[in-house]
């Protein structure tokens, strides 16, 4: 019987930087399951090559003239919904984490990462999952608790919540996960990878990645990100 070729992740490199576009495209380019289709130096570009080529990965620099990443990000979410957004940036700071995430990134990585976790990076948010960077990640778990702390005492108003941002609030005595879904959990708010969860619970990669559906069924969520965010503020998680 002929195994079916699985056809590459087609990936779109916006930076406004040439030397390091032409860096990542040969190093993506050497995966046989990843091919740069293209590359934008500005967020027009974005728009237009994504609306003529449809890319399933956007690698989305912030800093870019005309529009920047984060306006990029918003009007490629509304108009492209299917494609995954991952933007590669030198800032670690989390504001500019939690306003990508929040215009429709489902991924976040540092321009100083290791080739082979940017990779790695890259597969994870194609097959529909969100990834940060873990060198912001504790970071982002402090705003959140700074910004639950902040909504507990009353300092800050309900009134500026979207319909999409509000969510329904689990007590901690409630929590639905198991004692093994917990622990991929927990894992899976220090930034690790399946594979990473697996080699520390040692139990194999499609095990993990069931708990993880699992997780997310559980938590009413549509990816990591969201089940992470959640964990903490219902204080089911503490890293």
């Amino acid at each position: 019987m002929e195994t079916k070729a699985v056809r590459p992740v087609k990936v779109l490199l916006a930076d406004d930087h040439q030397l390091f576009r032409e860096g990542l495209k040969r190093i993506l380019n050497m995966e046989k399951d990843l091919e740069v289709i293209g590359e934008c130096s500005d967020g027009i570009q974005v728009l237009e090559f994504c609306n003529r080529y449809k890319p399933d990965v956007v690698l989305l620099d912030i800093n870019m003239p005309i529009e920047n990443g984060v306006v990029a990000t918003e009007k490629l979410r509304d108009i492209f919904p299917d494609i995954k957004i991952i933007i590669l940036s030198i800032h670690d700071d989390e504001s500019y984490v939690f306003e990508t995430l929040r215009k429709g990134a489902t991924g976040y990585l540092l321009k100083d990462m290791e080739a082979e976790s940017l990779i790695n990076a890259i597969r994870t948010v194609a097959e529909g999952y969100a990834y940060i960077h873990p060198k912001v990640t504790g970071k982002l778990i402090n705003q959140l608790r700074r910004m639950t702390y902040l909504d507990e005492i009353g300092a800050t108003s309900g009134a500026a919540a979207s319909k999409e941002t509000v969510t329904k609030f689990i007590p901690r005595g409630n929590n639905p996960l198991t004692r093994r879904e917990a622990e991929v959990l927990r894992l899976m708010a220090e930034g690790k990878s399946n594979k990473s969860i697996g080699e520390n619970l040692f139990i194999s990669e499609k095990t993990v990645k069931n708990h993880v559906s699992s997780i997310l069924q559980k938590m009413e969520v549509d990816d990591r990100t969201q089940a992470v965010i959640h964990s903490i503020k219902f204080g089911w998680v503490t890293v």
